[in-house]
Parts: structure tokens; sequence; C-alpha cells
């Protein structure tokens, strides 16, 4: 079998139960080695075949990917944060498809939640977002116009930004062109859940002048949004006022006392 699994964000502890299960039994790991924490190989038994992506082809990975199904053994394919998100999975499984190979993926923690567990944020507080965009600037790797991030801006719903580190001041310039103002709340997350990790809050404006003092170059994610300010309204689900599934409001439980 070969099994897809997210590495999470980056803390070895972070992996997921059933990943740290599949890195135990593996046979034959081949890891993104650019992202994905090498200490996550130590979960790996020694006799373990260890490659690593970050210079390998598609081919090449392929190639190992088949000759360990052939073989009988276990593979596991490990991927950053969750590998369902810029994990370039979809064209391995397809290739797997064409081969007859049967796979399976075991989702991890991506990024994203790591950068809001940094900034001990809610993406959705009621009242201000109650959508999170995840997108990327366009690169060597080109965006759908009807994706572009000026697009996306024009909703004002919270924005995690991935791949885009190295293109701050044109980032900062769509999302004001799209619609946030130049003093919209913002942050730069660098490597969330590492040792190293960094939370650089700012704003909109100051992103490109935030990164470039502390360093910052690559392998950060961008959040930008007005739930990085603080104020919201009060959840629905917990408010005494109001009634759910289970549990009535405190009105309407005094009333019904008061019928007793």
């Amino acid at each position: 079998m070969i099994t897809f699994a997210g590495a999470g964000p980056g803390a070895a502890d972070l992996i997921t139960v059933r990943g740290q299960r599949l890195l135990q039994e593996a046979d034959i790991v081949v890891y993104a080695g650019s992202l994905v924490n090498p200490e996550l190989l130590s979960f790996c038994r020694d006799s373990c075949q260890v490659y690593n992506s970050a210079k390998m082809t598609l081919e090449e990975v392929m190639e190992v990917l088949e000759r360990g199904e052939a073989e009988g053994k276990r593979v596991v394919r490990l991927h950053t944060g969750d590998p369902c998100l810029y994990g370039a999975i979809k064209e391995q499984m397809d290739r797997l498809d064409e081969k007859g190979i049967a796979y399976e993926v075991c989702p991890g923690v991506s990024s994203f939640c790591g950068a809001a567990a940094a900034l001990e944020a809610e993406y959705t507080l009621p009242g201000v977002s109650q959508s999170v965009v995840i997108t990327r600037m366009a690169g060597r790797t080109p965006v759908p116009e009807r994706e572009s991030i000026r697009s996306f801006a024009a909703h004002q719903a919270t924005m995690v930004i991935f791949l885009s580190a190295g293109m701050l001041r044109q980032l900062s310039e769509e999302l004001i062109q799209g619609g946030y103002a130049p003093g919209t709340p913002a942050a730069v997350v660098y490597k969330a859940t590492w040792p190293e990790e960094k939370v650089l809050r700012c704003t909109v404006e100051t992103l490109a002048e935030t990164a470039e003092a502390e360093g910052v170059r690559k392998t950060a994610l961008i959040v930008v949004g007005e739930i990085l300010q603080g104020e919201y309204e009060r959840s629905k689900l917990y408010d005494p006022s109001f009634t759910t599934e289970f549990r009535q409001a405190a009105e309407q439980l005094r009333e019904q006392q008061d019928e007793r």
C-alpha cells in the first residue's frame, strides 16, 4: 500500500497519531525535504529507505513508489502540512490510477492552522468574518485571474496567503487595490510551530518592511483581516439567550418553570 501522509505544520509532535504509526511501519519514505521537519524521520526504522523528493523529479518519485509497491513494501509519501494544500498529490495519484496501484491519504494539520495557533487567533469571528480564503500570489506558477489576490480582497474575508513571502510589496499593492484599507491588521508567521517560529504583527501596507526587518523571505504565511484586531460579536452557541438542540434559552426555561 502507498500512503500519502501529512507531516503537520512543523513541530514533530504535531503529526497525527496515524501518521506517526505509518512512519514507524514504513519500508520506504519519500519526504518533501525542503519543508518537512527532518525530526519526523526519527520515527522510521533503521532499515527504512528514505528519499528526499526536493532533489527529485515527479518521474523519479513515481519510480520509487511503483517499485516499492511491486516489491510489496509499505510506502509513505510524506508531504508538509496537509497534502491537499499545495501538495501536488493529484498528479501522483493519477499516475498510480493509470498503473492500477492502490493508495490512501492520511490527512495532516495544515500550516494555516499552526499560524492561527501562533497568533492565538480565530479565523471565523462572529460579526467580523465567517469565511477563510486560502490562496497564493501568482509567481513562477500562475494563478487563474478569477482567483487573483485583488479579486479575493474585495470580499474582506480572512485571508491566509501561502508561498508569497518573497513578494510582499506586490502583495500589499494587490490587497489595497482589491479593497483592504492600508491599515488593515496583518501578520507574517514564519515557520509556524517550529522552534524558530516568528510572529510578526503589522498592517497590510507594512508587510514588506516588517518581514525585511526580521530577515523573513520564505517559509512564512501571511494572514490578513480584521479578525486580528480583537473586536467581535459574542458567539450565539454559548449565549444564554439562544436556544440550541441541546440547551434552552434561559428566558424560555424560566417561563416553563413559572408555568409549572
